[in-house]
């Protein structure tokens, strides 16, 4: 970056970065906050760095800077006898989700390859493997059972590859004409969707015009009407009560529902739709957990659960057993709980942790 920039200065400082960037080499895009000063955020940055390798290299040192100091420095500070030792806490979030602390082993990157790096570091002991066991899209799942769609429910019924299936469903192509391109647009937004995404956010994923991703989203909700009148069910009962609840009856409280903020409105109301999906898909992971440690004591196995990060879990096996493992484990966590979907769990068995999931 200093080579680049044709000066030396801390990167961390965010007034030396803006002088630099926007000051001294001139670049366009450039925003003040109040106080006079060059904004260096990454919706500032991140859209200069395929035009300008200096702030390729400034995000990427970013990048790298965060991962060694939240994670290969700060977890060596936590092994005990080898081991780190996480807290987890029942009650902690809305959605009644596990929360880990001290440290938190749930945000342990995955989607990079220099995150996924960090994971090869937590390794199973000598002859043993790690399992990794994980629901697969269960909130679309779950989307799909409590909103009643039906095309969506056949598609999973069938083993159909649901992004495939959704993009032939809203841009009206036909499997066998479907294009990779198209593919990941329905990715974004059946994930997004139960998220209550916006067109903006839409749009800045998959790199589209806002219109065009408002376009997206309004042929989503018509092709499958079951998910609208359920969003529009949910944020009613929400405002008529101040919760939701799960598919067990458990309740998640939402503040704001009725605030007279647009945007803190907004932001309940999307809590509102995606809290009885992942608060049910918590309790379904925290059902199989319940079963799980007897079932393998009845098969007398050796394997133990070490972990759960949102819809996986962790488990130490002997190598010898691990097979056997792996299919109890499915067994258990696929019958959690009765849908009109099944549920599918994917495993794998590795040596460290990256390579099993």
């Amino acid at each position: 970056v200093h080579k680049l920039a044709g000066t030396e200065f801390n990167l961390g400082s965010p007034k030396q970065l803006g002088e630099v960037l926007f000051d001294n080499l001139g670049l366009p895009g450039g925003k003040k906050s109040k106080t006079g000063a060059w904004s260096t955020a990454a919706d500032v940055l991140e859209p200069l760095a395929d035009e300008h390798e200096v702030v390729a290299k400034l995000l990427e040192w970013r990048s790298l800077s965060k991962l060694k100091s939240t994670y290969t420095d700060s977890l060596q500070h936590d092994i005990v006898d080898g081991r780190v030792h996480t807290s987890f806490s029942m009650a902690a979030t809305n959605t009644g989700r596990l929360s880990s602390s001290d440290p938190n082993l749930q945000n342990i990157p995955i989607r990079t390859e220099e995150g996924r790096k960090i994971r090869t570091a937590f390794v199973a002991p000598k002859g043993h493997v790690l399992i990794a066991a994980d629901y697969s899209q269960i909130e679309l799942r779950l989307a799909a059972d409590m909103a009643g769609i039906d095309a969506l429910k056949d598609a999973f019924k069938n083993g159909t590859d649901i992004h495939a299936a959704t993009a032939s469903q809203v841009f009206d192509v036909p499997l066998d004409e479907m294009t990779p391109e198209l593919r990941r647009r329905a990715k974004a937004i059946n994930f997004g969707i139960i998220y209550g995404i916006s067109a903006y956010g839409l749009a800045k994923q998959i790199q589209v015009s806002n219109g065009e991703a408002k376009d997206y989203i309004d042929a989503y909700l018509g092709r499958f009407s079951e998910l609208t009148e359920f969003m529009e069910n949910t944020k009613e009962f929400a405002r008529e009560h101040g919760y939701v609840e799960t598919l067990f009856g458990r309740r998640c409280y939402l503040n704001g529902i009725k605030d007279k903020n647009p945007a803190m409105r907004g932001f309940a109301e999307r809590q509102a739709i995606n809290a009885p999906l992942q608060g049910t898909a918590a309790d379904i992971i925290k059902r199989a957990m319940i079963k799980l440690p007897g079932a393998l004591a009845d098969a007398r196995l050796k394997t133990r659960m070490l972990l759960q990060v949102h819809d996986e879990l962790v488990f130490e096996a002997p190598e010898d057993e691990a097979e056997k493992a792996i299919a109890l484990i499915k067994d258990v966590m696929a019958k959690a709980a009765s849908l009109s979907v099944p549920l599918e769990v994917e495993a794998n068995q590795a040596s460290s942790w990256a390579e099993a999931h």
